[in-house]
């Protein structure tokens, strides 16, 4: 399965999960933070997506994908440490480390066999 399928799709959750906690806590904390780093992934994702369009890799894409889940990966262990909140930490955590593992993977030559 190629990055963008999930990356996309995060992005987008991850805006939404900004502006629910902006909406419910008044947080401009998770507003910044989910729809800014959920931005970058869907850029991230369109960029791999046209790349794949050219049967080719996008690095940079792969790049913003891997930087913004390890990011993501050390603030919500942290927060989740902190609180013990399963929501949202406990969620986002184990997705973005799923998420870098993968994008490591794609560090090679484009493979229409993928």
């Amino acid at each position: 399965m190629h990055d963008f399928c999930f990356t996309i799709p995060y992005g987008l959750i991850l805006i939404g999960g900004g502006i629910v906690g902006f909406a419910k806590k008044g947080s401009t904390a998770s507003l910044a933070g989910g729809v800014g780093t959920g931005l970058l992934l869907v850029l991230a994702g369109y960029l791999s997506l046209k790349a794949f369009e050219k049967k080719k890799n996008s690095y940079f894409a792969i790049v913003i994908e891997t930087v913004c889940a390890a990011v993501l990966t050390v603030v919500m262990a942290q927060r989740y440490m902190e609180t013990s909140k399963v929501m949202p930490a406990g969620i986002v955590c184990p997705h973005d480390r799923v998420l870098s593992v993968q994008n490591c993977d794609r560090w090679q030559p484009y493979s229409s066999q993928g």
